[in-house]
């Protein structure tokens, strides 16, 4: 099968994670906020956030992918590009991802957060949450909030144009 563009409009998305963010940083009085992006499809989601919520640092790139639970058995991808971001100690971190599923990518990017410092807080932005979590982790904001098939998977693909695609898993 091949894979197929959904008929959303990844702006109106990023629009509705946007509006929920302004939110977030209003009522938890978020002090000039962090923005950090997991590669591949958060850091392009960051980047467009970042502008539009007048954000001046640069975004933060986390490549979680030394501290993925299934490291030891998938072995490491071969252009492993390393995490680029400041100090996160006592910041106020946005956390941004394109799909939340299973919640082990936010698992080892938190994971490596820590390592950079303790931030204040961290608020966890997604454009997709897909349900079907296997630990205890939930979006602060979403772009939206859909069911979908175990055997299916979605995959933001850009950078330019944003855009999603549905596709089998192990396709």
């Amino acid at each position: 099968m091949m894979s197929e563009p959904i008929e959303w409009d990844v702006e109106a998305l990023l629009a509705v994670l946007e509006a929920c963010l302004r939110r977030e940083i209003q009522a938890q009085r978020l002090q000039n906020p962090l923005m950090v992006g997991i590669h591949t499809g958060g850091v392009w989601v960051a980047e467009w956030l970042r502008e539009r919520l007048e954000i001046s640092e640069a975004v933060g790139k986390l490549n979680i992918s030394f501290y993925r639970d299934d490291f030891s058995r998938i072995g490491i991808h071969p252009e492993v590009k390393p995490s680029r971001l400041p100090s996160t100690e006592e910041r106020d971190v946005i956390l941004i991802d394109d799909v939340l599923y299973t919640g082990r990518t936010i698992r080892a990017a938190l994971n490596e957060l820590f390592d950079y410092g303790r931030p204040r807080r961290v608020v966890l932005g997604v454009l997709i949450d897909r349900g079907g979590r296997e630990l205890p982790i939930q979006a602060d904001c979403a772009g939206a909030r859909i069911e979908l098939a175990e055997d299916l998977k979605i995959k933001l693909k850009g950078p330019f144009p944003l855009r999603l695609e549905l596709s089998p898993v192990g396709v």
